[in-house]
């Protein structure tokens, strides 16, 4: 979401905030399937001895939610770091929540506290040993909590510093917040595109109107991809890419958590209108590093103060994004720059090499992802005329549809990527539901559309020439 104002907020040693956001249609794109981190959550609660900072994930949908995934947000969290009883160091507190406790349901007030407790980890991902809140510097990052049916939850975390209109209202009276909250939560989230107003009275400054703005392409809300392209060269990202569009294993290292995070859903962004459909967490808390050794397809952020736990580097990409690293592929497999047909690498690094460097977010967003998406409207974009139908289902051609793949010089790259599992959901897709990915559609129709354009002006050429 992007607001058409912005505050300055203060800075503050204390707290951090946590909105945790339920939105299964503008995060279909972003798929975290993590299985491991329902037994290492167990495995750190029988491990702590303190019950107030067991970590245990959601495992079950909020109870009376009717319309789950319309309110702008779940919840708003303020966590603190407080001094353990009784014991050295230090531990997770929530100091304040919206909306509060006291207005859920016994049933959902205990499915809820655990989820609240799973935030904590994520937080503060750097493990069991806190230290106080000024060895933290201040950065925004995001996560996400996946439940036992699938369904996600996005957390949008500000570490050390409050969100600016609620820290405005905090600093006037905490009795100013819940009010604001109540109304941005109620308010209808908007159609992508389109704008919505909350109002909110603020003393001896009247009613101000916040607008908040949905950006026309939902699957990139979330992205920027200013990170990826600051840290990684065009030749880089092309590699990485490649790689994912493989489903390989994939760790990415910085210091930074705003970094891991923003560049993780930037690259699963670039798979659209693909989904990514393995484990996807952008940053692995040190509870969880055990799940960089797991042998499925992964995307995975991992701390740079962890690199030493990864001790099997093998079938396995490392790629560094700090600044000044003397390599940003600690390792790969090797393959990486032949995985895409010569003709798409350059069309893409040419179409790159147009955006300017004061590119806003915006302008970046839709070059960026036309970009990648004109490689699977080149190479698999005929997916669409190889259904049979048979009675009230359609069945895809798979035979037929490599057959009339238009360049011989991408078969290879078809041939691997039609044997991944996001190319097979995104088939079920279209076999069972009714224009399941329109916008692809479209942009299929437009290349071809061109393509036939470009043929009758050769022709026409050709024939005066004669």
């Amino acid at each position: 979401m992007s607001r058409d104002k912005t505050s300055t907020g203060q800075r503050t040693t204390a707290d951090t905030d946590i909105l945790a956001d339920m939105d299964h249609g503008a995060m279909k794109k972003i798929s975290s399937m993590f299985s491991t981190l329902q037994e290492k959550l167990r495995r750190a609660k029988r491990m702590s001895s303190d019950p107030g900072v067991h970590l245990v994930p959601a495992t079950a949908p909020p109870a009376g939610r009717s319309h789950r995934g319309q309110l702008f947000f779940d919840y708003l969290l303020v966590v603190s770091l407080r001094k353990r009883r009784n014991k050295e160091g230090y531990e997770p507190h929530i100091t304040y929540q919206f909306p509060k406790r006291e207005v859920m349901g016994r049933l959902q007030r205990e499915e809820e506290e655990k989820c609240m407790k799973a935030a904590h980890l994520f937080c503060f991902p750097e493990g069991i040993n806190w230290a106080p809140l000024t060895e933290y510097k201040s950065e925004t990052f995001s996560f996400v909590l996946t439940e036992l049916d699938g369904s996600r939850r996005n957390g949008y975390c500000r570490r050390l510093l409050i969100f600016d209109e609620v820290e405005k209202r905090r600093q006037i009276s905490k009795a100013m917040i819940y009010p604001f909250m109540q109304s941005l939560r109620e308010a209808p989230l908007p159609s992508p595109g389109n704008t919505v107003t909350v109002s909110s009275f603020i003393p001896d400054a009247g009613t101000e109107i916040i607008s908040l703005t949905r950006p026309a392409e939902s699957w990139l809300e979330h992205v920027d991809f200013h990170t990826l392209f600051r840290c990684l060269s065009d030749e880089e990202v092309l590699m990485v890419f490649a790689a994912t569009v493989m489903e390989r294993r994939i760790i990415f290292i910085s210091e930074e958590l705003s970094t891991l995070s923003q560049v993780l859903h930037a690259v699963a962004a670039l798979l659209n209108p693909f989904v990514w459909q393995h484990t996807f967490i952008s940053i692995v808390p040190t509870v969880l590093i055990d799940v960089c050794a797991a042998p499925t397809p992964y995307l995975l952020g991992v701390q740079k103060s962890m690199l030493d736990l990864l001790t099997d580097h093998s079938d396995l990409m490392i790629v560094d994004l700090s600044a000044g690293a003397e390599t940003k592929f600690i390792t790969r497999i090797g393959d990486e720059e032949c995985l895409l047909p010569a003709t798409l690498k350059e069309e893409l690094l040419s179409r790159l090499s147009t955006r300017t460097r004061h590119a806003s977010t915006e302008e970046l967003n839709r070059l960026v992802s036309e970009a990648f998406l004109s490689v699977f409207v080149r190479s698999v974009g005929h997916f669409s005329t190889h259904f049979k139908r048979s009675g009230n289902s359609r069945q895809f051609q798979k035979k037929s549809f490599l057959k009339a793949v238009e360049h011989k010089s991408h078969l290879s790259f078809v041939k691997l990527f039609i044997q991944t599992q996001m190319f097979d959901l995104f088939i079920q897709e279209e076999e069972t539901q009714a224009n399941p990915n329109a916008f692809f559609h479209r942009k299929v129709s437009e290349y071809q559309e061109r393509k036939k354009k470009e043929k009758m002006k050769t022709g026409w050429v050709r024939g005066v020439v004669v």
